[in-house]
């Protein structure tokens, strides 16, 4: 006979393949590469109103779709890179979305040019070091934050757009600014 099978613990969330491999490998990973970071910033923007279990269907297809988040390439897109996006089958072709992952491109590479660096802007939001919640199994996480609401309100200021409260706290959750896995995750103390 055998060992007992060790279950597993997860946020509640990670639900099914994409979203548990999701979960297990990158959610909550502190970030500091520019292009990770612009990745989230606009894969959330696209999230807007949609689970992001659709993001996760689409990831590979926004990456090829979007040069692999190059910010200076999605800064010059043109008219006509633009709607080659809005036939693209592979992303959310929402013209306000596209429109906005341009702006936001552009407006990114004015805050690298102004702090040397996304991340070093970014990060300012949590004093430079993860905010490290305890959330138990089935309580209810805020969608936002006094942290998310400032960085919300700065980015707007600085040209971003589909930057609200909400969109910033989950890109924070995504980017490892704030660890909001469960106690009870594995991934908790990671």
């Amino acid at each position: 006979m055998g060992a007992p099978k060790k279950t597993v613990v997860r946020c509640t969330w990670a639900s099914n393949d994409l979203s548990i491999l999701y979960h297990d490998r990158e959610r909550g990973l502190p970030q500091h590469d520019d292009r990770v970071l612009l990745e989230f910033l606009l894969l959330e923007g696209a999230q807007a109103g949609l689970s992001w279990d659709t993001i996760l269907r689409k990831r590979e297809n926004y990456r090829a779709a979007f040069d692999g988040f190059d910010a200076e390439k999605i800064a010059r897109y043109d008219r006509r890179k633009t709607q080659r996006l809005l036939r693209d089958e592979g992303i959310i072709r929402n013209r306000l979305k596209v429109a906005s992952a341009i702006q936001n491109a552009k407006a990114f590479l004015e805050v690298q040019k102004e702090f040397g660096a996304f991340d070093r802007y970014i990060w300012q939001f949590v004093g430079g070091k993860p905010r490290v919640n305890a959330w138990c199994l089935g309580k209810g996480i805020p969608a936002r934050t006094p942290e998310s609401d400032a960085m919300s309100k700065d980015l707007k200021k600085r040209g971003f757009n589909f930057v609200g409260s909400t969109i910033c706290y989950a890109f924070m959750q995504a980017t490892g600014l704030v660890n909001d896995h469960a106690v009870e995750c594995f991934r908790y103390h990671m």
